[in-house]
């Protein structure tokens, strides 16, 4: 089987930036026994040469994925975003109209080890879209493009605070809404999360350079775009 490459956004003697796609798993994990690709060992196949993973993303999340190149830069890098001194910019479409223009999610989350933590996810309301699709007891279906930034990174943090709000992120699963998952595969065969890891701002641990990345819509977040009328 072939192995596409990698998108690389950026890269230098001492890091690589890559727009990872929907659905590939960052690095090999025993919940996914069965997955035989992962962005860190196909990354380190493509330059030929060891990579160090600083951050992660979701599975099914797209987007801004970071690797170091050495362990110092790995450690300088990680320690940038634990303390919160990188900025981090996601796009997502969730089910319904947010009713405010902006706002704060200041809401702690629990992990897999039964640990509570501090979360905050700031959000602005981009677009507001109502299609002509009914959808349960309404005539319309209506959405939201929403720009989060997470302050803190629990796991799963902007997909379990947006459907803290009840707007959660359509084709997320187990957060989302099963109805309008069903809706989304079925009239328009989509089963991607529509959540985009969109811009990455930091302090380059080396050069002090301010490096800001940017990561193109992967092409079935642009279609679902296209099918909302959302220009992109």
């Amino acid at each position: 089987m072939t192995i596409s490459p990698l998108p690389i956004l950026y890269k230098d003697e001492y890091l690589v930036a890559i727009n990872k796609p929907h659905g590939l798993l960052v690095h090999r994990s025993p919940i996914a026994a069965d997955v035989t690709e992962f962005a860190l060992q196909q990354l380190r196949d493509q330059l030929g040469q060891k990579v160090y993973l600083v951050h992660r993303i979701d599975r099914k999340t797209s987007g801004i994925l970071v690797f170091a190149l050495s362990p110092e830069i790995n450690k300088q890098l990680g320690e940038a975003f634990r303390d919160r001194r990188v900025v981090k910019t996601y796009r997502a479409i969730c089910r319904g109209w947010l009713p405010d223009k902006s706002g704060t999610v200041d809401y702690a989350l629990t992990n897999d080890d039964g640990k509570t933590q501090d979360a905050i996810t700031h959000y602005k309301c981009l677009q507001r879209v109502e299609l002509d699709v009914a959808f349960g007891r309404y005539q319309t279906s209506r959405y939201t493009l929403v720009e989060a930034y997470p302050e803190t990174g629990r796991m799963h943090q902007i997909r379990k605070h947006l459907s803290h709000l009840r707007y959660p992120i359509i084709g997320d699963r187990p957060h989302g809404c099963n109805k309008q998952n069903k809706l989304w595969k079925e009239k328009w065969n989509m089963l991607n999360m529509m959540l985009h890891a969109y811009k990455l701002e930091f302090t380059h641990p080396v050069t002090d350079k301010k490096i800001k990345l940017e990561a193109p819509l992967s092409f079935e977040m642009k279609r679902v775009f296209e099918i909302l009328g959302i220009r992109y």
